[in-house]
């Protein structure tokens, strides 16, 4: 017979008022540990009055409930689902109950809450199914709720301990696995611009990782539950402890705000978070910055803790190495060698910073980790080991190996996170997870620091050609200690936020060498570097072919061992900005101006355009590759061509170019589309007109293309060879293959002049859209007559949207202005182009400029104020 439902108005009256009451204690206080804690007693104490009216009628039916996962931890966040199990001594009970339980479950969404009940009998309760893994962590953390307590009993001490044990290899090495796919899914790092609080590395989910390797580890070494949940994963310092309440407080605070369970961090959320100074202990408004520090700091104790104990796995073991001494000690000092892991003599007594160093250097050279007992006891040790901290020549030694090991950035990050890389360098604790907030930083200062060492390493072992061949210079470089400390110190001035931070972190770099005794050669060594990193990614924003942008970069360099150091250093800062940051046409474009400068401190400098009768050589290299009919219109082609161009195209692309030119006579407009990676690589071939440049740059913003990179080239005859590096933004030509032909027919029939830009643009359905930007971008133009003989350079940092290349495009059509040589960029929502213009063949004059200026701030400030109205 059905059960009747169970009334259940006064409870549902009784839960919205108690979360009404979570809810203000929580804005009040804003802890979010006490939050989470009250709801699991809500709800303990709602669940318990249903089991009681449900089973009124069978009071001592041998059945019980138990909260499982996040509610049986009584972490229960306040618009997480409830998940109980029901256990039932057999099947005949499970039947005779079917009703009740039932009841209990509707009721549970009468109230309001999200249930997600499991029902196993005792003997289903004790196998473990190798598809469900998820249920077996679950039942990890169970608690008593309702029913016969002795049935409940049976669970926990025999039936579930029983499956884990019988089952402990299974059970760990899938979460290892489901843990390392996660981690590899937000790419092994705790740095997201919006994380997801959950699970992310670094999230509430590695936390739980943690308790549950901590409690399995503890399991098969005791045979018995811990009386402490997660005291084996807990310091002495309760870090994991502080870092989790600061995630409940978060999570809360989303939960909150969203009105369901939504976990992600996202920029506004952030701001918002800062403003309430979320999670924090004191009250007020933080600067999002500072928020979002303290969480990487948080994420980082946590992420650092569950790897450890998921790394103390025990490897698979072979028959005959099982016979091999294990232990090796690690001569001078009592840590010792086991598996791949330095652990440390359980009576060792710290006393001497240099074999804590060994130590160190040993992680670097072979890539060892430390075990979580050897990282605890070196963090509680640190207030004696900071009474005599070495100094002078025997500093620097240990400083320089672990710099110079293949593993310097593994030993670094530990290093640095047990709090011994600032005991030694004061100067690099103001980096620590310092943020700069921005769509274009993905990392931490710090963290950033050591991937750019981690990148000068891995050329070591390169994957691509530009990285085998700057991976060269390595070898040129007489002095790679200072060049790798120069690494190392070149951003610990973002510490100070105003002023040129380069200027501030040569001043903590001499305050580091004074203390190393360094000699005044090395200090300058370094303090070249450091004062100049950034000048090569400042000279990439010129034309790298122009011959007085490379005799200015090369005479402020003016070291060839200097210049050597710094492509090495560019190539690694850039590439450790972001995974996308340097991309193989950055990559190659560096080594070219690297090249280009180089040969120029060798007097060898290349002409600034191409002329066969200089140099026949790329000449006799494509006449192999077409008809000796075309040689002469081969050569008319490349005549006047930019060297930039000859030097960033294969001969094969040259002789595509060359092909498409040669049929202009049958069709003035050629084109050539083609997908590359990520992107679609669109190269024009036409002859030169008024606005082309413009018209083509609209047609793809029409089709709601965003333009990543472009350049453009003419030769003497006055045809144009125009690149464009495009992302489809709407995925048009992904969905819809037939569009492809439209669209190019498209771009040709606006390049020959039969169909109006204009019109594209009115019947675009994404144009005029409010765009949701994270960080605004104002609009600067800078004006240079100096840096090149012929022509003067206009570099435009603007925020970057739909329809923007078009717009500058026809600003400078408007003043008659030509264009010579196009750069465009775009480094997250910042647009940065770079344009060198004469007009009837000579430079703009000062007025020119003004007037050229005033329209391009009126054209792209309105675009600005459009898109974000």
């Amino acid at each position: 017979m059905q059960k009747a439902l169970l009334a259940v108005d006064d409870l549902r009256d009784e839960y919205t008022r108690e979360m009404a009451l979570v809810r203000q204690n929580y804005e009040r206080t804003g802890d979010g540990t006490a939050a989470i804690r009250r709801r699991s007693s809500v709800v303990d104490r709602l669940l318990i009055e249903l089991w009681k009216r449900a089973f009124a009628d069978q009071p001592g039916v041998n059945a019980t409930l138990l909260a499982l996962g996040g509610y049986g931890r009584k972490d229960l966040f306040p618009y997480s689902d409830i998940d109980i199990l029901f256990v039932f001594a057999d099947e005949k009970v499970e039947l005779q109950t079917h009703e009740a339980v039932r009841a209990i479950i509707q009721s549970l969404w009468d109230i309001g809450l999200r249930a997600s009940p499991n029902a196993r009998t005792l003997k289903e309760a004790g196998r473990f199914d190798p598809d469900n893994l998820e249920f077996t962590l679950a039942t990890l953390d169970h608690r008593f709720l309702a029913g016969q307590f002795p049935l409940y009993q049976k669970l926990h001490q025999e039936v579930i301990p029983g499956l884990v044990l019988s089952q402990w290899n299974t059970i760990t090495q899938k979460l290892s696995e489901l843990a390392r796919a996660r981690h590899a899914k937000y790419g092994n790092t705790i740095f997201h611009l919006e994380p997801n609080l959950k699970e992310c590395p670094g999230g509430l989910r590695d936390y739980h990782l943690a308790l549950w390797f901590a409690l399995l580890f503890h399991l098969k070494d005791e045979r018995e539950w811990p009386r402490q949940r997660g005291g084996v994963f807990q310091s002495a310092r309760g870090d994991a402890e502080t870092a989790f309440d600061f995630l409940a407080s978060v999570r809360c605070f989303l939960h909150f705000r969203h009105g369901r369970d939504d976990n992600a961090l996202d920029w506004q959320s952030q701001d918002e978070a800062a403003a309430n100074s979320v999670g924090l202990e004191t009250r007020g408004t933080a600067d999002p910055s500072y928020w979002m520090r303290t969480y990487f700091r948080h994420a980082r104790i946590i992420y650092r803790r569950a790897v450890l104990l998921m790394e103390h796995l025990p490897a698979p073991v072979s028959f005959y190495k099982q016979f091999r001494r294990r232990r090796t000690p690690i001569a001078g000092t009592d840590f010792y060698l086991d598996q791949g892991r330095i652990d440390i003599n359980p009576g060792a007594q710290f006393n001497d910073t240099g074999a804590i160093l060994r130590v160190f250097s040993l992680m670097a050279a072979h890539g060892y980790a430390l075990s979580q007992t050897a990282e605890d006891r070196i963090t509680d040790a640190l207030p004696v080991l900071a009474i005599q901290i070495p100094e002078g020549p025997y500093l620097w030694n240990a400083l320089r190996e672990v710099l110079l090991g293949p593993h310097a950035a593994h030993a670094l990050r530990t290093m640095h996170a047990l709090g011994v890389l600032e005991m030694l360098i004061p100067e690099f604790h103001g980096i620590d997870a310092l943020v700069i907030r921005d769509s274009y930083h993905r990392y931490t200062v710090d963290e950033h620091t050591f991937l750019v060492i981690d990148n000068v390493h891995q050329l070591r072992q390169p994957s691509a050609e530009f990285e085998r061949r700057l991976g060269q210079l390595i070898q040129e470089i007489d002095r790679l200690d200072l060049f790798m400390l120069s690494l190392l110190m070149h951003d610990t001035g973002k510490a100070r936020k105003t002023g040129d931070h380069a200027v501030t972190s040569v001043e903590f770099a001499d305050s580091l060498m004074a203390r190393l005794d360094f000699d005044a050669e090395e200090r300058e060594v370094v303090r070249r570097l450091i004062r100049m990193h950034l000048e090569m990614s400042q000279a990439l924003r010129r034309d790298i072919f122009d011959i007085e942008n490379v005799r200015g970069f090369a005479e402020k360099i003016g070291s060839p061992t200097l210049l050597k150091m710094l492509a090495l250093m560019t190539y690694a800062d850039i590439k450790a900005v972001h995974p996308d940051a340097l991309t193989p046409w950055k990559a190659e474009n560096l080594w070219q101006l690297y090249m280009a400068t180089a040969n120029f401190m060798d007097r060898s400098v290349d002409e600034v355009r191409y002329h066969a009768a200089i140099d026949p050589t790329l000449l006799n290299r494509i006449r192999a590759m077409v008809p000796p009919a075309q040689f002469d219109s081969l050569k008319n082609f490349l005549e006047g061509l930019p060297q930039r161009y000859m030097q960033t195209r294969l001969p094969e692309q040259i002789r595509s170019h060359f092909l498409l030119a040669h049929e202009l006579a049958d069709d003035p407009a050629q084109l050539d589309l083609h997908p590359h990676a990520n992107l679609f690589d669109l190269t024009v071939v036409t002859r030169d007109r008024s606005q082309l440049f413009a018209d083509v740059a609209g047609t793809l913003a029409a089709w709601g293309m965003n333009i990543v990179k472009a350049d453009a080239f003419s030769n003497d005859a006055g045809i144009i060879v125009d690149s464009f590096q495009f992302t489809d933004t709407y995925r048009t030509l992904e969905l819809n293959p037939d569009e492809k032909v439209r669209f190019i027919a498209n771009l040709h029939d606006v390049i020959a002049q039969k169909l109006s830009v204009e019109q594209l643009l009115a019947r675009r359905s994404h144009h005029g859209q409010t765009a949701n930007f994270k960080v605004e971008v104002g609009t600067r133009l800078e004006f240079d007559s100096t840096s090149s003989s012929h022509s003067t350079l206009l570099q435009v940092v603007a925020q970057d949207g739909p329809g923007l290349l078009r717009r500058i495009a026809l600003a400078l059509n408007q003043h008659k202005c030509n264009i010579e040589v196009a750069l465009i960029d775009t480094e997250g929502e910042s647009a940065i182009d770079v344009f060198y213009l004469t007009k009837n063949g000579i430079k703009l004059d000062e007025s020119e400029q003004q007037s050229l200026a005033k329209t391009l701030t009126a054209s792209l400030e309105g675009m600005r104020l459009a898109m974000k109205a």
